[in-house]
């Protein structure tokens, strides 16, 4: 079956989190990814076990986030690193990065200079706060992202404040999911134009939008959102209780109709004409159905609403959220072929195609196993290969 990004060819200097998972996400698609590494400086995803291989030496981490991905080595402080990297840009016309501001420019890679030699280069920065500003070049991570946006001051509960999420809403759904969409939307651009162009994405820019539905509303002079102010944070019925057996249930009854169903269902009917909202006397409403669900057990009361249209469902852990029906039916896990020749259980590409499909070739592998390879295409001789390497151009990972 095609691939949809067949055409795309892309470079890639970041680490750690987003910018692996966007161009993950390209490669997926068919784009051709080449990850350029530092052989001295390891990506830390490399670094955290478990691992995958053999030697002990691929995450499974790394083996997920650099899937379908090959990978060259530079040392980028040697002057030929960057002339191989001008010679890549030539055909490689996408560049990701994700350095703090002017860390490309020093390295002699900046877009103003890669885009002399290849005008059509789309060249796509992602950083925390974004290539300007008085925070441009401020260090931070997905929990600082998410602090400055506003969105922890009302992501938590009154009694303990803010909660650490427990995923990287900063790094996925800002940063790695905008990358994706900017460096599509500028390669439709270049197709109709033939002109590249710089991206700038922050991670904090792009977690404002989250605030649709609650902070929205504080532009136009209403009361700042807090801990369980709001219909969707805990400020309603719409909430998670906590069972017999120490688990939880998800009970998000907002419509009417749904809400008297899950009163039904719980025995407390009495609850209904007041809506989810509950006005006046919501906490006294919330600890009547907190008390009723801890009566059963998680798997009593999903027996009890099972055919009932309550918006009920349990909290499930990762492992068990993968066998359920519902993940295997849409194919949530897929084996990749991994380093060693054995497949690697993996999250799938989340979208389905009528026309084309994702592909899974293979799972993230060694760092510089394809330096030779790539440079060979490019042209460059086996002798030039050997003489960069013996100065020590591509480290000593070969």
């Amino acid at each position: 079956m095609d691939t949809l990004l067949s055409d795309l060819k892309i470079l890639d200097f970041s680490t750690l989190l987003p910018g692996p998972f966007a161009t993950m996400v390209l490669a997926d698609l068919g784009a051709d990814v080449v990850r350029v590494e530092a052989p001295d400086r390891p990506d830390l995803n490399r670094l955290i076990p478990p691992y995958v291989d053999e030697r002990q030496s691929i995450s499974c981490y790394h083996a997920y986030l650099n899937r379908n991905k090959r990978s060259i080595t530079l040392d980028l402080k040697k002057p030929e690193a960057a002339t191989v990297v001008e010679r890549l840009v030539g055909e490689y016309d996408i560049l990701l990065e994700q350095f703090r501001p002017g860390v490309m420019a020093r390295l002699g890679l900046s877009y103003e200079r890669l885009s002399s030699i290849n005008p059509r280069l789309i060249y796509c920065s992602l950083t925390g706060y974004g290539q300007t500003g008085p925070m441009a070049g401020r260090v931070g991570h997905d929990i600082n992202y998410l602090a400055l946006a506003g969105i922890m001051a009302s992501t938590g509960r009154k009694s303990t404040g803010p909660v650490p999420p427990g995923v990287q809403v900063a790094d996925i759904g800002s940063g790695a999911n905008n990358a994706v969409i900017a460096i599509l939307a500028a390669a439709l651009y270049r197709a109709k134009s033939g002109r590249g162009q710089h991206i700038d994405v922050s991670m904090t820019d792009g977690l404002f939008p989250f605030h649709a539905v609650s902070g929205l509303k504080e532009l136009y002079g209403e009361e700042p959102c807090s801990f369980e102010t709001e219909p969707l944070n805990g400020g309603s019925l719409y909430d998670f209780y906590e069972t017999a057996d120490g688990r939880y249930l998800a009970c998000g009854a907002l419509e009417q109709e749904f809400f008297e169903s899950f009163c039904r269902a719980v025995g407390l009917e009495e609850l209904a004409e007041a809506t989810v909202l509950q006005p006046g006397h919501l906490e006294e409403s919330k600890k009547k159905i907190a008390d009723v669900i801890r009566t059963r057990t998680m798997n009593e009361w999903m027996d009890r609403f099972a055919g009932v249209e309550t918006c009920v469902e349990p909290v499930l852990t990762f492992s068990e959220a993968v066998e359920t029906e519902q993940a295997r039916a849409r194919g949530i896990i897929v084996n990749v072929p991994g380093p060693d020749g054995k497949e690697l259980p993996q999250i799938a590409h989340p979208v389905k195609y009528s026309v084309c499909a994702p592909r899974y070739d293979r799972a993230g592998c060694a760092p510089g196993k394809d330096t030779r390879g790539i440079l060979l295409s490019l042209g460059y001789g086996a002798g030039e290969i050997d003489d960069m390497e013996t100065r020590g151009v591509f480290g000593t990972t070969t």
